[in-house]
């Protein structure tokens, strides 16, 4: 229960890594509201957290716009009377030729993959200021080495990395941590249903298949726990592959 009357915003919760993370904050006892674009998907999550549920509820925004990320933290904070932790999972990615990434596709990413995370961020931090919290984003490990035909995703996700080191310094004498995980290989099914575009070198896939494999939702939400806990009291500015060993290759 290392999460115990704690308050907690996740970002992306209505599926995936985000929902998982929402179920592993509320079963350590955490008040969680989840934000998502997704009204459905979270009906359908709250449902799927059986005796959980009482302790998430959800807010429905889209957070590809900078007023949306401030008011979905004002309506948290106004249900859960505080914030002790952001968590920024929101995102997505898309397979693309360079030369193909159309400008309504290139802005849509940066809005959500990168805006997303710094509006959310912003807007959180005098509330996390006030707690002493803590921020942990999901960037991945295409922010640290790169995806073939994932331009965009991987710029994005590469700028999530070095705000979280720039937000680390910036916040670290008003003790508030700020950390992120780089997932690798994830099974969800945002990426069981990634088309891959026509046209493509079959090998150049190879450098994303981990050694360890894929992993699940779950996995990740274990290092974003981790991250957000008292146990890494002294761990800001990170960002921690959890990639069963692809960076090491």
């Amino acid at each position: 229960m290392r999460f115990e009357n704690k308050a907690v915003v996740v970002t992306g919760a209505a599926s995936g890594i985000g929902l998982e993370t929402a179920r592993a904050f509320a079963t350590e006892g955490a008040r969680v509201v989840g934000v998502d674009l997704d009204a459905e998907a979270a009906k359908r999550a709250a449902e799927s957290l059986g005796p959980l549920a009482p302790q998430v509820d959800f807010e429905i925004a889209d957070l590809s716009s900078a007023d949306a990320c401030h008011d979905a933290i004002a309506a948290a904070v106004e249900r859960l009377g505080r914030l002790d932790v952001l968590c920024s999972v929101a995102g997505f990615a898309e397979l693309v030729h360079f030369g193909d990434v159309t400008q309504d596709q290139f802005h849509r990413m940066v809005n959500v993959n990168l805006g997303g995370v710094f509006f959310m961020a912003q807007a959180a931090m005098p509330h996390l200021v006030e707690s002493k919290g803590n921020v942990v984003s999901v960037a991945s490990v295409a922010g640290l080495i790169g995806n073939p035909y994932n331009s965009t995703y991987c710029a994005t996700k590469g700028a999530v990395v070095n705000l979280t080191r720039a937000l680390a310094i910036e916040f670290s004498k008003r003790s508030v941590r700020v950390n992120c995980v780089c997932p690798g290989s994830v099974l969800t099914e945002a990426t069981k249903n990634t088309r891959i575009p026509d046209d493509t070198d079959p090998a150049l896939f190879g450098v994303m298949v981990p050694p360890l494999g894929h992993c699940q939702p779950d996995e990740i939400a274990e290092a974003i726990l981790y991250l957000a806990s008292d146990a890494a009291r002294y761990v800001t500015g990170i960002a921690l592959p959890v990639d069963g060993g692809r960076t090491a290759i």
